[in-house]
């Protein structure tokens, strides 16, 4: 990890000198490094605006803080070169008192023509598209640049290439224009030479690895995509080490660290978990508090999945939880919150468990989405869901409407997610459906001594 750092800040560092090379002959500056000239104070009479060649005069005076008879004064001078840098329209600026008139002289940023990826193979050019913040049209500036290298950079190393390099070419056109080249060096796949475990005693290391998803590079994985390095996938594998621990029991499990060392030779990396799982768990004392003055806490915790002297399983918390809120809904309430709070014993190697049902923020339907019907009609599966948009969101009501979906018979699966809605008590629905086959096509075929050949087909 800290070789693949030393790389990146390498990579940033010749960056910054390309880029000083290549925009030196464009005579562009950054915008923190415009500057104004001396202090001056006096009674603006007018404004000047020079250098500008595309951009429209009253759009500079727009952007301007100054108006004529204003008084002016350092302060104000520096406010409104800053006020002008910050459009991103200028590459530099410049801003002085002569006499009664407030000179602005400004540079412009070119525009962009076009923006043009040489050398990627493994990542196609609309992804790198929708990756980089620069579009054609619009406005030229290092910084925007630099971060969308920084961006593919992140890209290919998200994909296994921590070697991919990018360098920016500026063609300058006439008319201010400007194409934009990423010259991309994608490198090798940097794969997984070997996963290791340290801490663990009670399951081997071929047992954890099976548990996690990234796998290690082997000559004969060649339709795998899970053996090249991927520090989100690491992160991914760390929660899958946690909840295997802990739904076995191990409630204090951690994994103290995961590292990836680049080898020597640079073709692959060696990660590493440290874990400390500590001992088994069970299930203490059960109980459910709740606010709501209709719910008797003692009648939910009996419909509970959970019992005291069980294994510990965090799964079993989450069915509890969901069970608590599939209750509260069918007696009417169609927001609470339900969140359990742990008490561990180290002594007893037992954790309490309470349920505690709030009323929670009220939310509604804000839109419902299907998708996957190909030949069965929208209103088919409309008019068997339970919520409607506009709807109080209720768990209850959408359980039974997913149901009601599977009873038609039509589709091998069904599913409802919900999804950010357009406001924060907002909630979308998406009712996810695979339709079965409307038909079948069946072939035969048979010897025999007295019919020799014989065929059958059957639709």
């Amino acid at each position: 990890m800290i070789g693949h750092m030393n790389k990146l800040r390498a990579q940033s560092a010749a960056f910054a000198t390309g880029m000083a090379l290549l925009l030196g002959s464009t005579a562009l500056v950054a915008p923190h490094q415009a500057f104004a000239q001396a202090a001056q104070t006096g009674v603006v009479q007018r404004i000047l605006v020079q250098g500008n060649e595309r951009i429209e005069q009253g759009t500079v005076l727009s952007y301007l803080p100054i108006q004529p008879g204003d008084t002016v004064d350092s302060q104000r001078l520096d406010l409104a070169l800053k006020t002008l840098a910050r459009t991103d329209l200028f590459a530099d600026v410049k801003i002085e008192m002569l006499g009664g008139d407030l000179v602005v002289k400004v540079v412009e940023n070119p525009i962009i023509n076009q923006v043009v990826f040489e050398g990627n193979s493994s990542l196609k050019e609309d992804k790198l598209k929708d990756e980089v913040q620069i579009r054609p049209r619009g406005i030229f500036t290092r910084a925007k640049v630099q971060a969308d290298v920084q961006r593919i950079i992140e890209l290919y190393r998200r994909s296994g290439r921590i070697s991919a390099t990018v360098t920016p070419k500026v063609v300058e056109l006439p008319q201010k224009r400007v194409d934009l080249v990423f010259e991309i060096s994608e490198g090798a796949k940097s794969g997984v030479l070997g996963i290791n475990f340290l801490g663990n005693s009670e399951f081997s290391d071929n047992d954890l690895r099976d548990v996690i998803v990234t796998k290690e590079s082997r000559w004969y994985k060649i339709l795998t995509s899970n053996d090249n390095y991927d520090p989100d996938r690491i992160e991914y594998d760390r929660e899958q080490l946690r909840k295997h621990y802990r739904n076995r029991g191990y409630f204090d499990f951690r994994v103290i660290s995961s590292v990836a060392e680049l080898a020597p030779d640079k073709n692959g990396f060696a990660v590493t978990y440290t874990l400390e799982e500590g001992p088994k768990y069970k299930f203490g004392k059960i109980t459910v508090e709740t606010e709501l003055k209709k719910l008797d806490g003692n009648l939910l915790a009996q419909i509970l999945p959970v019992r005291t002297g069980q294994l510990y399983e965090d799964e079993r918390i989450e069915q509890a939880t969901d069970a608590l809120t599939f209750a509260a809904g069918a007696a009417g309430f169609a927001f609470v919150d339900v969140r359990p709070r742990y008490v561990p014993n180290r002594e007893t190697k037992t954790v309490d468990v309470v349920f505690q049902v709030r009323e929670g923020p009220r939310v509604y339907v804000d839109r419902i989405d299907i998708v996957g019907n190909t030949r069965t009609l929208d209103y088919v599966l409309r008019r068997e869901l339970e919520v409607a948009e506009g709807d109080a969101y209720n768990r209850v009501l959408v359980d039974r409407s997913k149901n009601n979906i599977r009873r038609l018979g039509f589709f091998k699966e069904v599913e409802i997610e919900d999804a950010p809605g357009s406001a924060p008590d907002r909630t979308s629905l998406r009712v996810k459906v695979e339709e079965q086959p409307t038909g079948e096509l069946s072939f035969s075929a048979g010897y025999s001594s007295i019919d020799k050949l014989v065929l059958d087909v059957g639709i």
